[in-house]
């Protein structure tokens, strides 16, 4: 294998890593004495370095790690403030739709109409600003209360949660069928 074949893999074991990797375990990868695979470390270090590019290859206690270069954090602080575009998946939009449907609820009622647990759902749903915490059904546990929350009817453009589409009455009963043969099986 030619010098920049090994380079190139080194720069993707790093990149893909993200933390440090031990010389060790860079070496094994490409199949060369960790002599070899330490030189050819610095080599690229060094290109970073002379060509100033964004990224740097620092060592940490015979551990190396790909980094961004000092002189790009102005740049990078500035991207980490602008607000992010948050995706829903569909399971994201289907807690929050049974949310939106039977608040208050609990997660226990969620995960029995769901099938499955929904923590993290829930959690985004309320990191997003979608979903908040309504306080305490009075039940044994006294388990959290879910409910929607301004962001969420200013989202899906509407005023109100009178405004939700009514459900169509044989989708209803297709979800309760399909339901109830899940729970058979």
């Amino acid at each position: 294998m030619e010098k920049k074949t090994y380079k190139t893999i080194i720069e993707s074991i790093l990149f893909t890593m993200g933390n440090s990797v031990e010389l060790s375990r860079i070496a094994a990868a490409v199949e060369l004495s960790q002599e070899e695979t330490k030189g050819l470390i610095m080599e690229l270090a060094e290109e970073y370095d002379r060509e100033d590019r964004g990224m740097r290859i620092i060592e940490l206690e015979g551990a190396y790690q790909m980094c961004t270069s000092r002189n790009t954090y102005e740049y990078l602080i500035r991207i980490a403030k602008q607000p992010k575009k948050h995706v829903l998946t569909d399971v994201l939009l289907e807690t929050l739709s049974i949310i939106a449907y039977k608040q208050p609820v609990t997660k226990a009622e969620i995960e029995k109409i769901r099938g499955v647990s929904c923590d993290h759902a829930v959690s985004k749903l309320v990191e997003y600003n979608l979903a908040i915490e309504l306080g305490r059904l009075d039940a044994p546990g006294r388990p959290m209360l879910f409910g929607t929350t301004e962001e969420f009817l200013r989202s899906f453009g509407i005023h109100s949660l009178e405004e939700l589409p009514e459900p169509n009455p044989l989708q209803i009963e297709e979800m309760k069928q399909e339901a109830e043969t899940e729970v058979k099986i």
